[in-house]
């Protein structure tokens, strides 16, 4: 098992709040990290995807209130969405007789609805946590490469093969489209889905056109844009947005979208292992993708991303703003002799950023230039985590 970083998080959230929703892709590690804490807290553990764990929800105040002083885990949630009213007033009983936190662990998918409903009735009472695939910083120094190729879900990380784990992620893709986004967004034919969602994967980390997309499946760009919106929800896609800031200059405004698992991105491109990488146009876009996923997944809460850029050349991959105001600017190349360019120094001014990086592929770190380092993504994740 690989030891997941979102773990401590979760700890930390039950100690402080009575439920703790941790919201996630499907296959990517929430029920088995849920199983391992409950086997080491001695939680209840309810499938709600089972008839038989449903149906000790019968009457469900009932049975709560008998373990009412146990972690309750509830997965595949979003199958019984009445259950948020009933599982606000358990809280509030169980606050009544001194049961304040570590009430209950809900798995589920990040769709609208579902956040919707447990934001509307469960307000105040609890925490929400993202949990994506593996990082760069949750395996071994010499796997950085073959998580980039096969992504961060654990199966496909973790196959015997790259064909297996090639199949593995393209039936992940098929599940997707023929079952879970129908079941969690209205209806959207698989094969129209597909071309839009392959689309994305060609353009990874480019700023996105809806317009341009749109023309190109014969769908409004107002339909592109409910498609990303569904792809985000269900964070398979991230959209990077443009940073704004005051210096008098033409901004690039239209954010940058990214296939959330890099894995996933080769797959709809058909691209199985590192040689078809290497000489495929998207691996710069995906090293890209994959680096700025792998940062923000160990960032401070309440960093801000995004990233800049002026009509006339000033450009950064992408701005971390710190609480506080602080602000980074990150580079990223694929080579370790990568150098920072004229547009990312002007960027630096603009933003005044207080240090720059340029992120390679290898290891260590030396200085470029006043305050801008290269370093290794490794260092560069011990430096987000102080």
């Amino acid at each position: 098992m690989i030891e997941r970083c979102v773990v401590a998080a979760v700890r930390a959230a039950l100690g402080r709040q009575a439920a703790v929703a941790l919201l996630g892709p499907r296959q990517v590690g929430k029920t088995t990290l849920a199983l391992e804490i409950a086997r080491q807290s001695d939680a209840v553990y309810l499938d709600l995807q089972k008839a038989a764990d449903r149906a000790r929800l019968t009457d469900p105040s009932a049975y709560l209130s008998l373990v009412e002083d146990r972690l309750v885990i509830l997965d595949e949630i979003h199958r019984t969405p009445d259950l948020f009213p009933i599982l606000r007033g358990v809280i509030d009983e169980g606050r009544r007789r001194g049961h304040r936190t570590g009430r209950f662990l809900i798995l589920g998918s990040a769709s609208t609805e579902l956040l919707r409903q447990s934001g509307e009735s469960l307000a105040g009472r609890i925490s929400y946590l993202d949990m994506g695939p593996i990082h760069a910083g949750e395996v071994k120094a010499g796997d950085d490469e073959r998580l980039w190729v096969r992504g961060g879900f654990p199966d496909s990380f973790l196959a015997r093969t790259g064909m297996e784990s090639l199949e593995w992620r393209q039936d992940l893709i098929r599940t997707y489209l023929e079952r879970d986004i129908p079941q969690f967004g209205p209806r959207i034919p698989a094969e129209t889905l597909r071309r839009f969602w392959t689309m994305l994967a060609h353009s990874q980390g480019g700023v996105h056109n809806a317009a341009r997309l749109g023309a190109s499946l014969e769908i409004s760009g107002q339909t592109v844009s409910r498609y990303t919106d569904l792809l985000v929800d269900l964070l398979l896609v991230r959209r990077l947005a443009s940073y704004h800031v005051n210096v008098g200059k033409r901004l690039v405004k239209s954010p940058k979208v990214y296939i959330r698992d890099s894995g996933l991105a080769h797959a709809l491109l058909g691209i199985c292992d590192r040689d078809g990488l290497l000489g495929h146009p998207v691996v710069g876009g995906s090293w890209e993708g994959f680096v700025i996923e792998s940062l923000l997944a160990v960032v401070p809460v309440r960093t801000v991303p995004g990233y800049y850029r002026t009509s006339g050349g000033a450009e950064v991959d992408l701005v971390l703003e710190f609480p506080g105001g602080r602000r980074w600017a990150v580079e990223i190349k694929r080579s370790p002799d990568a150098v920072a360019s004229r547009g990312f120094h002007e960027a630096m001014g603009d933003l005044q950023a207080e240090r720059g990086w340029i992120v390679h592929s290898g290891t260590g770190r030396h200085p470029v230039a006043e305050r801008v380092e290269s370093i290794g993504i490794r260092e560069l994740m011990s430096e987000l985590k102080g």
